[in-house]
């Protein structure tokens, strides 16, 4: 019986040493090799090229020489690009999971409903945003144009490898940008199938370009390129200031998508048993490590011991393990250097006096090998502690207590983040009221379906720029005013 993750990836390992440049796969064959670790074994399934400089300027003058076709490109035919690769996209999610599954340790059940899915939805949102664009207007006698910036260098990272792909190269390709995408350096399989399939799609050679390499080399290269026109990041707030730093003498545009220390307000009159599980999952979700989790849950303190109470019945519900098992809910932290991170801060919870409810340090109970952490849950925080502060990334949860909802603003909004919210809530007009006065560039009143419409981005430490639908789209556009065009 054959192996779908043995098989996803060796369709994989033939391209590992290879970037994509100008249409085709280069051979890199004295460039570093950079280890791709299984995070569930430990063991190592790849190695990738890490490009360098001139591999880099190669890349860039690719999409540079396709920028003037590709910006005048009809509209139906870039629609028609990302339709083609949408629908490739669909054909191989089974193998493009199981990539994820193996590179970064998402539970193969998370893979296919979440993963590969919702970096569908952001190919199909630039679909739909380009469709109905508009991209000359009228105010009066002045003609308002957006065009395409140019070539747009891409930094994508390990935690949602593909999802993180689509919201930015869809909408990029969409505006008529040309791209050089840099993947993690540490899930960059899936990234490399995505670029497989930009290629069977038809893309024009030099219009999507992929090179692996770390951010200190590789990414810190696109950032100050001269005949880069944009670059975006999602990644750590280090990340971003060094990227930042690095556009700075070039002048071009940057945008951020960075960390995340989300609160979830737990209104009087919500219905505990319900939404308690629910904030219990999604701070949990992709084992935490997601930049808009929201991993401080911010309680009525007459109702702190039943929280604590549903809270650790639903961590008991939870499976951590092989993500190749089906019934896994949790596989393991996707890097080592990110399990030492989680497993400090757990230190440092127990260290500040915040109470345990479920967890701690060290492996679940059966999993001695792999990167496996216990879900953690602490109680009693106040809001000063390092826990309730420091983005954590990983599966553990803190529960804050208030004492009425002016407190209840106060505490979400403590935090040099801003990225993303919860409120839940039986009175929607008060939840409303609430989701106003959080400092977020998104907030979620009581649990609603994801939107890949809804604008994406954060205030203050959490980044610069907006992500998904027409937001996002127009992130790739310059805006252009021509007095007397009527």
């Amino acid at each position: 019986m054959s192996d779908p993750a043995q098989d996803a990836l060796q369709a994989v390992l033939p391209l590992t040493g290879k970037a994509y440049i100008d249409g085709e796969w280069i051979d890199l064959p004295g460039a570093e090799r950079l280890p791709v670790i299984n995070p569930a074994n430990g063991n190592c399934i790849a190695q990738v090229a890490a490009g360098t400089a001139a591999d880099l300027d190669r890349a860039v003058a690719a999409a540079r020489g396709a920028f003037a076709a590709f910006s005048q490109s009809p509209v139906a035919a870039r629609i028609a690009l990302l339709e083609r690769v949408h629908a490739l996209m669909a054909e191989r999610a089974e193998a493009l999971a199981q990539v994820l599954v193996t590179e970064m340790g998402a539970a193969i059940s998370f893979a296919r409903a979440s993963h590969v899915p919702f970096a569908l939805g952001h190919v199909q949102a630039a679909i739909e945003v380009l469709r109905d664009y508009e991209f000359l207007t009228m105010r009066g006698t002045t003609a308002i144009v957006r065009e395409p910036i140019g070539v747009a260098a891409l930094i994508t990272p390990w935690n949602w490898p593909l999802y993180q792909i689509t919201a930015k190269v869809a909408p990029a390709l969409a505006a008529g940008c040309t791209v050089v995408l840099k993947p993690s350096e540490l899930s960059p399989l899936s990234a490399i199938m995505f670029a497989q399939i930009v290629h069977d799609a038809g893309a024009p050679a030099g219009v999507f370009n992929l090179l692996n390499g770390t951010g200190s080399e590789a990414g810190a290269g696109m950032a100050a390129h001269p005949d880069v026109d944009m670059i975006s990041i999602t990644g750590s707030n280090r990340a971003g200031v060094l990227v930042a730093q690095g556009a700075a003498p070039t002048v071009k545009r940057v945008t951020q998508e960075l960390g995340g220390k989300s609160p979830n307000v737990l209104m009087p009159d919500a219905d505990f048993e319900r939404v308690v599980p629910l904030g219990v999952m999604a701070a949990f979700r992709n084992v935490g490590q997601s930049c808009s989790a929201p991993t401080r849950m911010i309680v009525p303190r007459s109702a702190l011991a039943q929280v604590e109470a549903i809270a650790r019945r639903t961590v008991e519900g939870i499976i951590v393990g092989d993500p190749t098992e089906d019934a896994t809910t949790l596989g393991p932290i996707a890097n080592a250097a990110q399990h030492r991170r989680v497993q400090t801060m757990i230190a440092v919870g127990i260290e500040e006096g915040a109470r345990l409810v479920c967890g701690g340090l060290g492996s679940p109970e059966g999993l001695d090998h792999g990167l496996f952490v216990q879900p953690t849950i602490f109680s009693d925080v106040s809001s000063g502690m390092r826990i309730a502060q420091e983005e954590i990334f990983g599966p553990v949860l803190v529960i804050i207590p208030y004492d009425n909802i002016d407190e209840a603003v106060a505490i979400a909004n403590d935090t040099d983040y801003g990225l993303g919210g919860h409120v839940h809530g039986a009175d929607l007009d008060q939840a409303r009221s609430v989701a106003l006065r959080i400092r977020t560039g998104q907030v979620h009143i009581n649990s609603p379906a994801w939107d890949p419409h809804a604008p994406f981005g954060g205030y203050k430490r959490s980044g610069n720029g907006r992500e998904y639908g027409l937001f996002g789209f127009e992130e790739y556009l310059e805006v252009k005013a021509i007095l007397g065009f009527a």
